[in-house]
């Protein structure tokens, strides 16, 4: 996660962008590699090895991000316990995954940027006029086209793949980028989505990784620590603990913990 990763994905930015947005036309010719226009439809789509393909491509993805969601929630219900997970592991993760696949995606492009699916367009048979990616007036209303978000989150593996330790980095690099790359192409084989729909996904998904990276590892100003992290979610979770046992009859543990004495001290 250093400026060079970062001027390359600008520069990807810029030519995918220019290319395809001067030139549309070619995400409707990358898109016909995979119809067929004898029974006009995407038939990769039917295919039952390639939909396995594509379901435990998303596994993977959630299983990187499992043992996070899991020290967290049992950091939430007992705060006196340490993380189960380094602090700012489970905070790099999480953030970047739901400002990725979940924020940026679904809830923001997806649902406001009309582009149709390739599925939907005239030119593969469908009843709408295709649109190019840079413009939002299709006639689709939602779960829309631009951009992929199967797309940002299989480019998302690019976050567990900055933690490796540094000798493994590049090789892991190369293999979130493999990954990313054979997971669109399916979404492409299977008529879900344009070239510049899972291009632009891994991009955004990329710049996210790296903002997110730099604020809690790199930069001077900003840098988090594991036990601080671990400190914060004790303060967030601790008022719901105490009232919760005081809601079960107040019970102690028979030897308090020194975080139970300090809390209860305060709360007393």
């Amino acid at each position: 996660m250093n400026r060079t990763g970062l001027f390359i994905a600008l520069g990807l930015c810029l030519v995918v962008g220019l290319t395809f947005g001067l030139h549309p036309e070619l995400d409707l010719k990358l898109a016909a590699l995979f119809y067929d226009p004898a029974t006009k439809s995407f038939p990769l789509k039917s295919d039952a090895l390639a939909a396995f393909a594509r379901d435990a491509a998303m596994w993977i993805c959630w299983a990187f991000v499992l043992p996070s969601i899991v020290a967290l929630l049992v950091k939430l219900i007992w705060p006196n316990r340490k993380l189960l997970v380094p602090g700012r592991t489970v905070m790099f993760l999480l953030v970047t995954i739901i400002l990725a696949a979940g924020i940026l995606t679904n809830l923001t492009f997806k649902s406001h940027w009309g582009r149709p699916r390739p599925v939907m367009v005239s030119e593969f048979s469908g009843p709408w006029q295709f649109k190019a990616w840079w413009d939002p007036t299709g006639e689709c209303g939602r779960n829309c086209s631009f951009f992929s978000g199967e797309g940002a989150t299989a480019f998302w593996t690019f976050a567990p793949a900055a933690l490796t330790p540094p000798a493994w980095r590049p090789v892991a690099y190369v293999a979130a980028a493999a990954f990313g790359a054979v997971t669109s192409g399916l979404r492409m084989a299977f008529g879900g989505h344009f070239f510049t729909d899972v291009a632009i996904a891994g991009l955004v998904t990329f710049l996210v990784i790296w903002l997110i990276h730099g604020y809690i590892y790199r930069w001077p100003s900003t840098r988090l620590t594991d036990e601080g992290i671990d400190a914060e979610l004790t303060k967030l979770a601790w008022p719901s603990y105490a009232w919760r046992r005081r809601l079960l009859g107040g019970r102690r543990p028979s030897k308090p913990s020194f975080v139970d004495r300090i809390t209860e001290q305060h709360h007393d």
